[in-house]
């Protein structure tokens, strides 16, 4: 089962996608912001390129767990996506994940990794959007069943 991730923020959308075994995630690409409308149509045609299943979205959540402002914008997208794969007939499933920490993690090991400061900016939402990923597919209860 491949799934694609994104780390929704107010000027890009970072991609993750799984592997089709739906084990191991991987930063894809980092897409600049055009609107809700653009972005979901932009988003729904990655899913179908990748033969995705799922659509996970990071939820920034605040410390205390509650939903915050930048939450709430995120599910304003969240609407809008859940309404253009009805459209498009594609049959998708879209689920939330709490990407607490998310950002700080990927930027924590991409500079372990001696990653420049330029290329950190360009592709950390994609780095974040693969920790969301990681994240909701170590979760799952037939890849918990595995790492027994």
């Amino acid at each position: 089962m491949r799934a694609l991730a994104l780390d929704v923020g107010s000027k890009t959308i970072g991609v993750a996608v799984s592997d089709s075994g739906g084990a191991m995630a991987h930063a894809r690409e980092v897409l600049r912001r055009a609107g809700h409308t653009a972005d979901a149509a932009t988003v729904c045609a990655r899913a179908r390129e990748l033969e995705a299943e799922v659509i996970v979205v990071g939820l920034p959540l605040e410390l205390d767990g509650s939903e915050g402002h930048r939450a709430r914008l995120v599910r304003r997208f969240i609407t809008v996506l859940a309404a253009t794969i009805a459209e498009q007939g594609l049959g998708l499933g879209l689920e939330t994940w709490d990407e607490r920490y998310s950002t700080s993690a990927a930027e924590r090991t991409m500079i372990e990794a001696d990653v420049s400061r330029a290329k950190r900016k360009r592709s950390i939402d994609a780095v974040a959007a693969q920790f969301i990923l990681q994240g909701w597919l170590d979760a799952r209860p037939e890849n918990r069943e595995l790492a027994r």
